[in-house]
C-alpha cells in the first residue's frame, strides 16, 4: 500500500470513528429524555431536540444518498421543513429517520475508496473534494449534537447523567488507566 493509500484509509477510519462519536452522544442524550422533553423547545427561536435531530436526519439523507454522482442538496429536500414539527409527529417517526440517514452515511463512507478522496462532488452547485465534503458534514453533525447534549442537559438538569468527564471529577478520571475511561451511556430512563 502506498503512502496515499495509508493516509487515506487512516482518514477514512477516523472519520467513521468521529461520526459515530457524535451519534452515540446524541443518542445517549435521546435515551435522558422523556416524550415531552424530546419535543421541548426553550422559547421561538430555539430548536427541540426533535426538530435538531429532524434536521440532522434531512441533511444525512440529502447529502450522502448517491454522494458521489449527484447534489448534495436532493431536490426534494425542503430544509425549512426541517425546522418545523408536525404536530403528529412521534418520538419513533424521527428515530427511523434518524437511523435511516445514518446508515445511508455509514454506507456510504463504507464504499468510498483511497482515490474518491481527491474526487469533485457538489453541495448546492459548488464544487468540493470528498474530503471537504467528509468535513463539512463531520462540523455540521457536531455542532448540531452539541446542541442536542446542551438542550438536554438543561432540560434535565440535576437529573442529567454526564456524557464526558463530570464538573469536578477530572481528577479521578485522570487516574483511571485508559483501558478503563470508556464512557458507557446512560440507559433510557
Amino acid at each position: 500500500m502506498t503512502d496515499e493509500n495509508t493516509v487515506a484509509v487512516a482518514y477514512l477510519d477516523e472519520v467513521r470513528r468521529n461520526f459515530r462519536g457524535y451519534k452515540r452522544l446524541a443518542e445517549a442524550t435521546f435515551a435522558q429524555l422523556q416524550e415531552d422533553e424530546f419535543f421541548y423547545s426553550p422559547d421561538s427561536e430555539s430548536n427541540s431536540v426533535a426538530v435538531i435531530m429532524k434536521h440532522i436526519s434531512g441533511n444525512l439523507r440529502s447529502r450522502w444518498t448517491d454522494f458521489l454522482t449527484t447534489d448534495g442538496e436532493k431536490p426534494d429536500r425542503n430544509r425549512d421543513q426541517e425546522f418545523e414539527m408536525d404536530k403528529s409527529a412521534t418520538r419513533d417517526q424521527l428515530m427511523q429517520r434518524w437511523e435511516a440517514g445514518w446508515s445511508t452515511l455509514f454506507e456510504t463512507l463504507a464504499a468510498l475508496q483511497a482515490a474518491d478522496l481527491t474526487r469533485a462532488v457538489y453541495i448546492r452547485g459548488e464544487a468540493h473534494s470528498v474530503v471537504q465534503a467528509i468535513n463539512r458534514a463531520l462540523a455540521h453533525y457536531a455542532y448540531h449534537v452539541g446542541q442536542i447534549v446542551y438542550l438536554g442537559k438543561h432540560i434535565r438538569q440535576g437529573a442529567w447523567k454526564s456524557l464526558s468527564i463530570p464538573k469536578g471529577r477530572t481528577a479521578e478520571y485522570n487516574a483511571l488507566k485508559p483501558e478503563d475511561r470508556k464512557f458507557k451511556p446512560p440507559s433510557k430512563g
